[in-house]
């Protein structure tokens, strides 16, 4: 893949610019925003230190010069302010992502689209909706970095490496999110046992705890600096890796789902094989009887706004 275009230079969109071109992924990243002159600021602070990096041509431009992207990533939109959930978002960018996922079809018909904006299960399937899209080649970037949350907090718990720990957050990116405790793995023990191993202590008061500061980590930060990034353009590198690269890795992306444990036409974060085809696999997850109910209450939540935006 050749071409990575961003929407939107803020917080995540010039970290996340700065990641991809760090990391060597691509030829040339096309930024754009409502603000030009930000855009333009973006563009020439990455290109003074690019002779460093991998060869990437960095360029400011306007919507019509994503034309015949690869990648296309879109973090346009009005972010959290302090005591903000991300549904409350949803009205405001909407409008916003009328005004151009239509001309980026129209101009990159072949490319994946990779929806950052919150609240991006619902623009996600906005996305897909207006796109015209096939389902495999609009992503959310859901709860990828839910899932990274998690494995730090617990490595940090137990004083491990966290990408030992093998389990995943799932449902909506946001409030409704649940952690699969059921399957929980750290070096293929179960997290009951490993701690068992090192006399830690280990209770569902534990869980409760982790969960809570995985799921209110985004408003701990904004509260203090005003918006998520560093974690956020982590994220989006490694998901633009796997598609670059064609990795087949397995991601908890936002996707389309039919039939998931009854749940169909909604965007939610499922534990998904990632290419160079967007989604090529969703892949069946065994979970309790109590995470299927907080799955199903995530869809539905996710439903009834998806709803409400369909009836303006």
């Amino acid at each position: 893949m050749r071409k990575i275009s961003i929407i939107g230079a803020g917080f995540i969109g010039a970290t996340t610019a700065f990641a991809i071109q760090q990391k060597g992924l691509v030829r040339e990243l096309v930024i754009t925003d409502i603000n030009q002159e930000k855009a333009l600021g973006e563009v020439l602070d990455l290109t003074h230190g690019s002779s460093l990096s991998s060869p990437c041509y960095v360029t400011l431009g306007t919507i019509e010069d994503t034309k015949d992207s690869d990648i296309i990533i879109i973090t346009a939109g009005v972010g959290q302010k302090p005591g903000e959930t991300r549904l409350d978002l949803i009205d405001k960018n909407y409008k916003i992502f009328k005004s151009f996922v239509p001309d980026l079809a129209r101009l990159s018909p072949n490319a994946i689209l990779l929806v950052v904006t919150n609240p991006v299960d619902v623009l996600s399937y906005i996305t897909y909706k207006l796109s015209g899209f096939p389902k495999n080649r609009v992503i959310g970037s859901g709860t990828v970095l839910d899932t990274t949350r998690l494995r730090s907090l617990l490595g940090k718990y137990f004083g491990i490496d966290g990408r030992s720990v093998q389990g995943f957050v799932l449902g909506e990116h946001g409030d409704s999110e649940f952690v699969t405790w059921s399957s929980l793995t750290i070096g293929n023990i179960k997290v009951q046992d490993f701690s068992n191993q090192f006399n830690i202590e280990w209770d569902t008061e534990t869980e409760k705890v982790i969960a809570e500061d995985v799921k209110n980590a985004a408003y701990e930060v904004i509260k203090r600096k005003g918006a998520t990034a560093f974690s956020v353009a982590a994220v989006l590198s490694r998901i633009v890796e796997a598609l670059t690269k064609d990795e087949k890795t397995i991601l908890t992306v936002s996707t389309l789902l039919e039939n998931y444990k009854g749940v169909s036409d909604v965007y939610l974060s499922v534990p998904t094989i990632v290419g160079k085809n967007g989604v090529e696999k969703v892949l069946d997850i065994e979970l309790s009887e109590k995470e299927k109910e907080k799955f199903i209450a995530s869809a539905n939540l996710m439903k009834e706004y998806i709803e409400k935006v369909n009836n303006e």
